[in-house]
């Protein structure tokens, strides 16, 4: 092996251990939720602890992504690394929900710059026709990463303490950061631009606007109070001048040209939407363990571990078949099988076997797992290398917009069923209002088991067929933008990996090497 070769290859390990480090805390935090909850309180705040995180990433990519296209990915790409790992020692000292979901928000400033810039290092890194098989290996790093988080979050978090979890970044983020500081060299030539700063400020305005009016809305406040109505017209009127903003600047940080593109933009919808039921699924099975059956953190975390290996399969799966067949057909299979898997998980009830919970994560991760590994590359595919930062950036953030709007809206739909469900429960049964009793007046009973074991049996199975009935409530709405994903992929052009701009214009140059 060539000192080239050397070098590629470590610079590979690092992308894929900052990659690893970067899932694998989404996973752990998902698996350790009930736990965190049961210690810190704040039920109704619980999904800020993994929105925050998102909306944070979200906003960030675009800019990243332009940012590396005008200075270089290194210097980002290790930012990104440095305020994670800064972030993640923030979090293990976290005492209250609030406090955990502001240190998640900084955590979710680095992980903005880590995701996008990683696929587009690699992109720059191999040749088109080694393209296939490491993006499949690049999807497969999520699915992997979702393996070791469940079990690694759950054994710490039962043997150990929560705050644990976010400390096992450390080891992997500094790894990464030697090898990515010492062996990748780019091109000291970039394209000059100017940056823009009114696009930043207005996406990131009208981003955390909308996802606070989300979330408040019909909870702390009324849906017609002054300050939720003020956040939907302030999400509105940034989201308007950032249309306009991004239309009339030299270089823009989302460019809508490349909307124009129909595989670029049915690939992006498809994204959008599969991510939304996805992450429902990875957020309320473990509520549905911990909460209905009265399992700890690792049988939340074994329940998670099927969905994880079926999406590290379809992963790499994805990505070899991407050298024999079309995008388009790859994605229709998967999507279908998504779908499928989302209609299971509708059919939850409080006694539920858990063979067929296990079925159910199996089949929704052989469904999400292809479009790690394929939507990345069928996005790329019509545009040149020096957009690579962008589009890449572009396919990260509107992928995690679909994930932070599910889990928010989704959060919503279920926080006021599973209330509704409590009162009915309640006012059913002659025993009045939860409130009334202290051992109900904080939903987290559920999720301490020894504070779950001090509620009289017929009254624990009242609350948890009502948690249960809220999270399948939840899984139905969620069939909405899988069934739209399916639509999209079945929109999505006819073009393949070896027909590429980047493949023909190799192909081509051999030829006149040859001539």
């Amino acid at each position: 092996m060539t000192s080239k070769e050397n070098k590629v290859g470590f610079v590979l390990a690092g992308l894929l251990l900052a990659m690893l480090m970067a899932s694998m805390d989404n996973t752990i935090v998902a698996t350790a939720m009930g736990t965190i909850v049961g210690d810190l309180g704040g039920l109704d705040k619980f999904v800020w602890v993994t929105s925050a995180y998102m909306v944070a990433e979200m906003a960030g990519m675009p800019i990243f992504g332009k940012l590396s296209d005008m200075f270089g990915r290194k210097r980002f790409f290790i930012f990104g690394l440095i305020v994670f790992l800064c972030a993640s020692m923030l979090c293990g000292t976290a005492q209250s929900i609030v406090q955990l979901s502001i240190y998640r928000a900084i955590q979710g400033i680095g992980g903005g710059a880590l995701i996008p810039i990683a696929f587009t290092i690699m992109f720059d890194t191999v040749p088109v026709e080694q393209r296939g098989k490491l993006g499949g290996l690049f999807g497969a790093v999520f699915g992997l990463s979702s393996i070791f988080g469940p079990l690694l979050g759950a054994y710490i978090t039962d043997y150990i303490n929560w705050h644990w979890v976010f400390y096992v970044n450390i080891p992997l983020g500094v790894l990464a950061l030697i090898f990515i500081a010492t062996f990748y060299k780019e091109s000291p030539i970039h394209t000059k631009q100017k940056i823009d700063w009114w696009g930043a400020v207005t996406l990131v305005g009208a981003v955390v606007s909308l996802m606070f009016a989300l979330e408040l809305g019909g909870n702390k406040y009324a849906w017609d109070s002054t300050l939720i109505i003020s956040l939907f017209a302030a999400f509105a009127i940034l989201a308007i001048s950032f249309a306009v903003i991004e239309r009339r600047v030299i270089e823009p940080i989302i460019s809508f040209p490349m909307f124009k593109v129909r595989l670029f933009t049915t690939s992006n919808a498809l994204g959008l939407l599969s991510g939304m039921g996805f992450i429902t699924a990875s957020v309320y099975i473990p509520i549905y363990i911990q909460g209905v059956i009265g399992g700890t953190a690792t049988n939340s975390g074994l329940v998670l571990l099927p969905m994880m290996v079926g999406s590290v399969f379809s992963a790499v799966g994805g990505g070899f078949l991407m050298n024999k067949m079309r995008y388009r057909s790859i994605m229709m299979i998967f999507v279908v099988v998504l779908a499928i898997g989302m209609v299971m998980l509708t059919q939850l009830q409080p006694d539920t076997s858990r063979w067929f919970v296990t079925l159910c994560m199996i089949v929704v991760g052989v469904g999400i797992g292809a479009s790690f590994s394929v939507l990345g590359n069928s996005s790329i595919h019509h545009f040149e290398p020096a957009q690579r930062g962008s589009v890449n950036a572009t396919v990260s953030f509107i992928r995690s917009l679909g994930m932070t709007l599910g889990i928010t809206l989704f959060g919503i739909l279920q926080r006021n069923n599973f209330t509704a469900e409590l009162k009915n429960i309640f006012a059913s049964s002659g025993q009045g209002a939860m409130s009334d009793n202290p051992a109900f007046s904080d939903p987290r009973v559920l999720l301490a088991p020894d504070m779950r074991a001090q509620i009289p049996a017929p009254v624990l199975d009242k609350i948890t067929a009502g948690l249960s009935s809220s999270i399948t409530y939840t899984f139905m709405w969620a069939l909405i933008p899988t069934a739209l994903a399916v639509i999209a992929a079945f929109l999505m052009s006819k073009e393949r990996l070896s027909e590429s701009l980047e493949h023909q214009q190799a192909e081509q140059a051999t030829v006149n090497m040859k001539a």
